[in-house]
């Protein structure tokens, strides 16, 4: 019917644009104002918990194939997860940052 290996696949790209975003954001906001940061941080943010979605539906579709020996290994993707919400939390936080101090100047 589907293949799930897609959701995996997506949630590693949505997880890199997650955090493609705010360096951009970042390396662009050196040379000029970027008058886009905010949608562009609202998108990082949905790419975020998109990712973390689909990682949800895989560990779903794990379940309801009863594939108790894959679902073994959530650690991992919990600690991914963590890192990848942390992550984005931090360089959209430090965009906010330079943009704000960026305004009042």
């Amino acid at each position: 019917m589907f293949d799930a290996g897609w959701l995996n696949i997506g949630s590693l790209v949505l997880g890199l644009v997650a955090w493609i975003i705010p360096i951009i954001n970042l390396t662009v906001g050196k040379k000029q104002m970027n008058k886009k940061w905010i949608a562009l941080t609202i998108i990082s943010f949905s790419a975020c918990a998109i990712a973390i979605c689909l990682q949800i539906f895989y560990n779903l579709y794990l379940v309801n194939i009863e594939d108790w020996s894959a679902l073994s290994e959530m650690r991992a993707v919990a600690i991914a997860s963590t890192v990848l919400a942390v992550v984005t939390i931090l360089l959209n936080a430090l965009t906010l940052f330079l943009y704000r101090n960026r305004g009042t100047m």
